[in-house]
């Protein structure tokens, strides 16, 4: 048997699937493999939140069965209000497995890969002010990237979709999707639909309000903590404030950003605002770690885990609440009936992203045999993603995909 520390959920004990209050709990998990399984993630998570979504599909519900599928779309659904929903599915998870432990060591293993590459890529690009001739191989990862969003849909939609009026829902949510609506909007509307859904049959509950006062917010402290930070305190104030206005996905943040460090505070050119856009989707992980280049440029490595912490934070101690109160409240007969409704949807916006993303770059006949290739890889012989990512990665620096 394995030794080591192993953190339980909330819900659960040694030796029972049910904890007294007939809640469903999940399997003990070690930390250091939760570490490992996110830092994994974190390295391949090429191509923006729904690529990354997919990745943690596959490993945590299809791989491993650490979660059931519709607990997971719920936690891509609740991660969708504020900040990275890739980071907030990733907190999500965590917390389901380990806590606010497991949370946090997430979201840290997550992000490590990311931050890290923007970190060396940002002390080359300010020493010899070029990007670093890494696009040709990225440029092979496309399509992949595709295929692995496209086969996220395909598992989600057969299991979860059982029914016209769901359906509809997804298709709704396809259809809003592709008009860039925001997807906590669409999210929320969809969860409304799900009071009209069939109910199915229902869980026992217990009444936890006095629980429910007992949150996570005496971290709110936390974001003073980290602005006294001598020498940093400017930097952790301004990616801070930015990071309670995080709405709607690293691309709507990209105009603030702009607002703020170009305009504004003058603290990146426009050229070199643009040229950290370009670095940060050259790395996995959300392009949010755009804040790991301004803080690089403005104090070095400590500005850059600064300024990075700084724009997570109000988002994850926001998830936490949630992941906190969706603990308490999932087996209430309301939070069934607006879930039952999110989970179609989370299934729309995924397919949608798909779409979204292929008509930017499947622009030739390699692109096509390439995505198809690697669906029929991923979906149908259930391949790891990281041979199938290594093998595009090698192709476009090849340059067989352009």
């Amino acid at each position: 048997m394995k030794r080591g520390i192993v953190f339980l959920s909330p819900f659960s004990m040694s030796g029972a699937d049910e904890n007294q209050g007939g809640q469903r709990r999940q399997p003990g998990v070690a930390l250091i493999d939760l570490a490992l399984l996110f830092a994994r993630i974190g390295a391949l998570g090429f191509g923006g939140g729904m690529a990354v979504v997919a990745l943690m599909e596959q490993e945590l519900v299809q791989r491993r069965r650490l979660l059931k599928l519709e607990e997971f779309l719920h936690g891509v659904g609740l991660g969708q209000m504020l900040g990275s929903f890739a980071v907030n599915a990733a907190a999500f998870a965590g917390y389901r497995l380990a806590g606010v432990t497991g949370a946090a060591v997430a979201v840290v293993c997550f992000l490590a890969p990311s931050i890290t590459l923007v970190i060396v890529l940002s002390a080359l690009y300010f020493r010899y002010h070029a990007v670093p001739a890494l696009q040709s191989a990225v440029t092979g990862l496309g399509p992949v990237v595709v295929a692995l969003i496209l086969s996220a849909a395909w598992s989600i939609g057969r299991r979860s979709l059982d029914s016209r009026a769901k359906l509809a829902l997804a298709a709704g949510a396809l259809v809003l999707g592709l008009l860039r609506v925001n997807p906590a909007w669409i999210l929320l509307v969809a969860g409304g639909a799900g009071f009209f859904l069939p109910p199915h049959g229902q869980r026992g509950s217990q009444d936890k309000g006095a629980e429910a006062r007992k949150t996570a917010l005496p971290m709110l402290a936390a974001p003073a903590a980290v602005g006294a930070l001598t020498g940093l305190a400017s930097l952790a104030n301004v990616f801070l404030r930015i990071g309670l206005i995080f709405f709607g996905g690293g691309f709507v943040l990209l105009p603030v950003l702009h607002d703020r460090l170009v305009t504004r505070l003058g603290w990146l050119s426009p050229r070199e605002f643009i040229d950290g856009v370009a670095i940060s989707q050259l790395t996995p992980g959300p392009i949010a770690v755009l804040a790991t280049f301004a803080g690089y440029h403005r104090q070095g490595v400590a500005g850059a885990l600064v300024a990075t912490a700084a724009l997570f934070l109000p988002g994850l101690l926001w998830m936490l609440f949630l992941s906190r109160q969706y603990e308490l409240r999932r087996d209430q007969p309301l939070a069934q009936r607006f879930l039952a409704g999110v989970n179609p949807a989370v299934a729309g916006l995924v397919l949608s992203a798909a779409f979204v993303l292929g008509k930017g770059s499947m622009t030739s006949w390699p692109h096509w045999t390439a995505a198809a290739v690697a669906f029929i890889l991923l979906a149908k012989a259930r391949i790891h993603p990281a041979p199938v990512l290594a093998a595009a990665a090698l192709a476009g620096w090849l340059g067989w995909i352009r």
